[in-house]
């Protein structure tokens, strides 16, 4: 109660917007907010260095030893590394409490042969990864070393993570070591810091992630014709899966982003698979595309059978590979609040908006959490053609200062 009540004084101050200013025109603020401005070039330059280490999802520690190395060479205090590759350090303050718990992602959904060589063109820089997130990762590291060099002193405590497991099938590994064990019990605010842009969410949009698995006893194509088959089983699956009507509002959607199976053209499968990913910020809406998708896997597999008079039928298994748990930090908390009121400092209109991100497990546990972007203008995410415009990318990395500041100074 004593931690939600001084975040409730300094947010109630921000918004009636004399503070903010008063903020800003602290020497100490002023100073490191003109630091990062200064030193964008270099900030974007590490960017690139930092995307240019792959962090394939599971693979995180090539990137996450820099990382360490760099909290440790800015100046955080008891920088580590926990057991799942979560590389932590702290910027201590007068008290341990308020903890704001800043995070942000490791890991790229992109596979270990993909190239992650950066290309740059002007103010635009393109390369799998370059906002999502090595963005994140770089404003981090300049708003310490600004913060940390103009001495800034806080009442409060910031613990930064360059986390594992955001993207992918990482099922949000990292976030649940980090609240289960790592920090158990110690957050009273969380927020992470993903891509690029200006962007706020304080609602988490969750999910079901399946690896649906259609099998049988294979054969020839021509001398077992007649047997039913795991791959024709998972067409049926995915024919019904799109034709699932899903509400709009809330947004609810549905996706079969990979497919594998088969041994030849000429050869019956043994095994065919899948993997789903379905989203709401609406639990009930999220449980319902849930039981229309198990239900449509189901049937698959009987019309199959059906089709071919059991003969060597296919089995039908689905595996839960992800969950990411919908909720809300309400508009009235004091994080949403301050965070509102820096974003309105660098532009006119704020709105919070939803996203899934490492913000959806703390949460859940009655953390309050946000979302935010690093500044610049971010495209084409969570492709290979992916990139990042620079253009005033330094009002992201004073927005995040700023923030800091307001929450725990």
């Amino acid at each position: 109660m004593r931690i939600a009540l001084g975040l409730l004084l300094i947010a109630s101050a921000l918004l009636s917007g004399q503070d903010i200013a008063a903020l800003v025109g602290d020497p100490k603020i002023k100073a490191a907010l003109e630091r990062v401005r200064a030193n964008e070039d270099a900030t974007i330059q590490e960017q690139i260095r930092i995307c240019e280490i792959p962090a394939p999802p599971f693979k995180e520690e090539q990137r996450g030893k820099e990382l360490e190395r760099l909290f440790r060479e800015a100046g955080l205090a008891d920088v580590r590394t926990d057991r799942v590759g979560n590389v932590i350090g702290v910027l201590r303050g007068a008290s341990a409490h308020p903890n704001l718990v800043f995070a942000t992602h490791l890991d790229t959904v992109f596979p270990p042969e993909l190239s992650v060589k950066v290309r740059r063109e002007g103010r635009v820089l393109h390369g799998p990864g370059i906002a999502d997130n090595c963005r994140g990762l770089a404003v981090t590291l300049s708003v310490i070393r600004a913060l940390i060099a103009e001495k800034v002193s806080f009442a409060g405590t910031v613990t930064f993570v360059a986390d594992v497991g955001e993207e992918g099938l990482g099922d949000l590994r990292g976030m649940k070591e980090l609240f289960d064990n790592t920090l158990k019990g110690q957050a009273d605010a969380f927020i992470t810091l993903d891509g690029g842009g200006l962007g706020l969410n304080n609602t988490g949009v969750g999910s079901y992630r399946y690896r649906v698995t259609f099998s049988g006893p294979g054969g020839h194509s021509f001398g077992a014709f007649g047997m039913a088959n795991p791959i024709h089983a998972l067409g049926r699956a995915i024919a019904k899966i799109d034709e699932i009507q899903v509400s709009e509002n809330p947004k609810t959607t549905f996706n079969v982003g990979r497919v594998g199976g088969g041994t030849s053209v000429n050869s019956i499968a043994e095994e065919a698979w899948m993997e789903i990913d379905m989203r709401s910020s609406d639990k009930d809406s999220l449980e319902t595309v849930r039981a229309k998708i198990e239900l449509a896997v189901k049937d698959s597999a009987r019309q199959e059978n059906e089709r071919w008079q059991q003969r060597s039928p296919v089995a039908v298994k689905l595996d839960l590979v992800g969950v990411r748990p919908p909720g809300v930090t309400s508009l009235n908390a004091p994080l949403v609040q301050a965070a509102v009121a820096a974003t309105k400092y660098f532009q006119e209109d704020a709105p919070p908006g939803e996203s899934s991100n490492d913000a959806n497990y703390p949460r859940s546990l009655g953390i309050p959490s946000i979302g935010m972007g690093g500044g610049g203008r971010p495209q084409g995410g969570h492709s290979e053609n992916e990139s990042w415009d620079s253009t005033d990318s330094w009002m992201g990395t004073q927005r995040v200062l700023l923030l800091i500041a307001a929450l725990v100074r």
